[in-house]
């Protein structure tokens, strides 16, 4: 049940972190093009590097859980999904396995975006 609570805080966290992130880039440039998204996937994903490799090289063995659970899980999977593709991604990659790497990389943002313009097409064609 502590789990569930550090994740579900963090996450509420996290997403409050990113629509102030995304609101506030977007009335400073006032572009259409989505730099908060962009600024969000690569703060989210140098985060979770800092925050992995504390955990692995750093950390004392008691803190490692509740921190990963809140931080990497939790405020970090509200911000952005992203950051956690990001490190399995770079795990793959780190431990030799470079085929899998880049169709996993590959696979998750073309068949990602793939199905995000299925699900476009099936809502328009719905009578």
């Amino acid at each position: 049940m502590q789990a569930l609570l550090l994740i579900f805080l963090g996450a509420g966290l996290g997403g409050c972190l990113r629509y102030g992130v995304t609101i506030g880039v977007g009335r400073f440039l006032a572009t259409p093009f989505p730099w908060g998204i962009l600024i969000v996937n690569v703060t989210g994903s140098l985060v979770m590097g800092l925050v992995a490799g504390w955990l692995a090289f750093k950390s004392e063995p008691g803190w490692a859980q509740p921190v990963r659970l809140f931080v990497a899980t939790g405020v970090l999977g509200g911000y952005t999904t992203f950051s956690t593709f990001s490190l399995d991604a770079v795990l793959l990659w780190e431990r030799g396995e470079w085929i899998p790497a880049l169709g996993y990389v590959l696979g998750s943002v073309v068949i990602s975006i793939l199905a995000l313009a299925a699900g476009l097409a099936i809502v328009r064609n719905l009578a």
